[in-house]
């Protein structure tokens, strides 16, 4: 049978949202799918990644992707993020069509924030990096809180009069995605702006994944009144915490074995300049 290779545009994201609840992850809706490939915040994309069709035009494949413009050392760069990649079992054989068509877009750089065990060695010999995911994980204690001027809020009003510059763009950008969480730790005149998402491990939902610290020597001093607030407020019991994110390992805390890699393709950043936001994983809950 034959199959086209063709971009994935707005009219097809519902027909590839069901796709993908019914043949890749039935935990999310096809709502949610539909929802998360329509990303809140502005940028130009050329598509929503890549399908493939049969004769019928019915999906046999897709390989979502989530594109943004950040501004590196004041240059602004493009990203695309490669999401969920699913093909029918028997058209596997054309599954690196997607994958080709989404790297022969120039002028991109490329992320792969959660590549399947079988999708780590065909993104090595495409030329991606591996970032350093060294990850602990901490156990959230109801610590009590302490004297001292600290808060901790989730209060949108709250982050919204907290926040300033690059930080409140990224939250008014992020507000909007169904995966990202958003905490305001403030000391004095200071403030912290964490994004986490809740997470599974061994297919249990207890988890907290951090993201983006914006102030990592306050997160530092103030981790313990987040990992109650995480507790508490989430019901979540432990932190998943990348050490390139949070700037340190917490006390108490030990290192996973295995932890989940991150990989990137470009032809001059380094893995400094690569984060979370703006990506799949903001952007899609499972």
């Amino acid at each position: 049978m034959a199959l086209k290779t063709a971009p994935i545009t707005t009219a097809d994201i519902p027909a590839v949202a069901r796709f993908l609840h019914g043949n890749l992850n039935t935990r999310v809706s096809a709502d949610a799918w539909e929802r998360a490939l329509q990303v809140p915040w502005k940028v130009s994309a050329p598509n929503h990644g890549f399908l493939l069709r049969d004769e019928r035009g019915e999906v046999a494949g897709a390989y979502v992707a989530f594109y943004s413009e950040r501004t590196i050392d004041g240059r602004v760069r493009r990203f695309c993020n490669l999401g969920a990649w699913c093909v029918l079992p028997q058209h596997r054989f054309h599954s690196l069509r997607l994958l080709k068509a989404l790297l022969a877009q120039d002028g991109y750089e490329f992320t792969d924030l959660s590549p399947s065990g079988n999708v780590v060695p065909v993104n090595t010999r495409l030329g991606f990096a591996f970032i350093d995911t060294a990850t602990a994980v901490a156990p959230n204690l109801p610590w009590p809180a302490l004297p001292g001027g600290t808060r901790v809020s989730a209060d949108p009003v709250v982050i919204e009069n907290t926040l300033t510059g690059d930080d409140l763009q990224i939250y008014r950008d992020h507000v909007g995605t169904a995966a990202a969480r958003h905490v305001v730790l403030i000391r004095g005149d200071r403030y912290c702006y964490v994004i986490f998402r809740t997470d599974r491990r061994k297919n249990l939902p207890f988890f907290a994944s951090v993201l983006h610290v914006s102030d990592p020597d306050l997160f530092r001093a103030m981790r313990r009144r987040f990992q109650n607030h995480l507790l508490t407020r989430h019901g979540v019991l432990a932190m998943l915490a990348e050490l390139r994110v949070v700037g340190h390992r917490p006390p108490l805390s030990h290192m996973l074995r295995s932890p989940r890699r991150k990989m990137f393709r470009s032809a001059d950043l380094t893995e400094r300049d690569i984060d979370y936001l703006y990506s799949e994983l903001t952007s899609l809950s499972w």
